[in-house]
């Protein structure tokens, strides 16, 4: 029976995503000015619904359907993942301009190729020529790997469907642009529409599909958060673009854990797994500095040992500056209000900036014990003791409280030479010491 369509307006915030039923000034969902647009949508209604066949599966029928997951060859991605690609996945991976999104799916794709898989990659915004270029330089020459300059999705679909690629690339999702709809290029409802409608096709074909999406001001990959529920994997990249380290962080997956981390550096043949990201983090750690001290963090099932720094100084101005960077600023304020109320240490008069050396983001409250420790350390402008490691919680009442994976966290740093372990009381109950390495209990500040 013949479809009747209808117009719908709807007031789409090009921030987030999020639909109003009117124009307003300020998006009530982010909270951003002068980001919302008008768009008309044709809405398809049919008089009557299709009859379609669909025969439910039981739980072990449908694990019998489970495809074999595909190694791509780099270690630090397919840990990331879960164990490897899943065919006909969508991944979703996100990052500031420049930070090695483009770099590290053309490694992939190259990866992939000598396993005999063969990849389409599709340029919105550079050249097939830049992306030669590029390819080059990182040792990505395989034939297996073709690269197309379209934006349309029905040309997009239509390659797709004569060449049969085993993956392929959009580089980048805001660039998709379906003809059929009003709306400009890179407007919400296109990347909705168009994201989608590739994400079932490739589905239905069998296809592993990779975007590469824009990242907001606020971090938040740009577009519609329906992106987000629409695929089974979502990457975000993390760390400073005059950074050697990238931190590839899983914040959505399907097959895997979403609490793992990929530690890259990047150099001029790409991007390389760093394969001891803790001995590459206290590569440059001096022992005789005040306001510096070791701490461990556990990122999945991962103990990296850290260098966190302190520095504590008399303001210059009215009001004490407090500048946090690698962990939460709520937490630094939380534990110099600790200090000051438990071990009447006042920093009121003194700015007091924290940096947690190697670009890396940790929200771990293991690390509480060591930025106390260093806090002190600056303040009184006398060292910490060396290979030392400081490992603990604190509370607001001063005590020292026990973290999990004690025994991961002290035998990384065992492995890494270090004499001297500070750890909670209460986690050194049955905790087997390494060799040669003196294990201090705290129960409190005060000890």
């Amino acid at each position: 029976m013949k479809a009747r369509a209808r117009e719908k307006t709807v007031y789409v915030c090009t921030a987030c995503g999020q639909s109003h039923s009117g124009w307003m000034g300020r998006c009530s969902g982010c909270g951003e000015w002068n980001s919302i647009v008008e768009e008309k949508i044709s809405v398809d209604r049919l008089n009557r619904a299709d009859n379609i066949a669909v025969t439910p599966l039981s739980i072990p029928q449908c694990q019998s359907l489970q495809q074999m997951i595909i190694k791509t060859g780099m270690a630090e991605f397919d840990l990331l993942l879960g164990g490897g690609l899943v065919p006909d996945s969508t991944l979703l991976i996100g990052g500031e301009p420049g930070i090695g999104k483009s770099t590290l799916i053309l490694q992939i794709v190259g990866l992939l190729a000598r396993l005999g898989f063969s990849s389409l990659y599709f340029t919105g915004e550079e050249s097939v020529g830049q992306v030669g270029l590029r390819g080059r330089r990182i040792g990505v020459t395989d034939k297996l790997v073709q690269i197309a300059a379209l934006r349309e999705l029905p040309q997009i679909k239509a390659l797709i469907d004569q060449c049969q690629p085993a993956v392929v690339v959009i580089d980048s999702v805001q660039t998709l642009y379906d003809p059929q709809l009003e709306s400009a290029p890179g407007s919400v409802s296109q990347i909705r529409s168009s994201a989608a409608e590739l994400v079932d096709f490739c589905k239905r074909q069998g296809i592993i599909l990779i975007l590469i999406g824009h990242i907001t001001k606020e971090g938040a990959i740009a577009g519609p958060k329906i992106l987000e529920h629409l695929v089974d994997v979502v990457l975000y990249f993390e760390g400073e673009k005059n950074n050697l380290f990238r931190i590839l962080r899983a914040r959505k997956n399907r097959y895997g854990p979403t609490a793992e981390i990929g530690i890259f550096q990047i150099g001029a043949q790409g991007l390389t797994a760093v394969t001891n990201p803790s001995e590459l983090f206290l590569d440059e750690y001096p022992a005789d500095v005040p306001g510096r001290v070791v701490v461990t963090a556990v990122e999945g099932q991962r103990p990296i040992l850290l260098e966190l720094q302190a520095l504590v100084s008399r303001t210059s101005f009215g009001f004490a500056q407090r500048v946090a960077s690698g962990i939460d600023l709520r937490r630094l304020n939380l534990m110099l209000a600790i200090l000051a109320k438990r071990q009447k240490i006042t920093l009121a008069a003194h700015d007091v900036f924290i940096n947690l050396a190697g670009g890396l983001r940790v929200d771990d409250p293991a690390l509480d014990l060591g930025l106390v420790t260093a806090i002190i350390s600056s303040f009184e402008d006398v060292p910490t003791q060396p290979q030392t490691v400081v490992i603990g919680e604190v509370g607001l009442s001063g005590e020292v409280r026990a973290v999990p994976y004690i025994d991961r966290r002290v035998a990384e740093a065992g492995k890494l030479g270090f004499k001297r372990i500070i750890l909670p009381q209460k986690n050194i109950r049955g905790l087997q010491s390494p060799t040669n390495v003196e294990l201090v209990s705290l129960k409190s500040l005060a000890d």
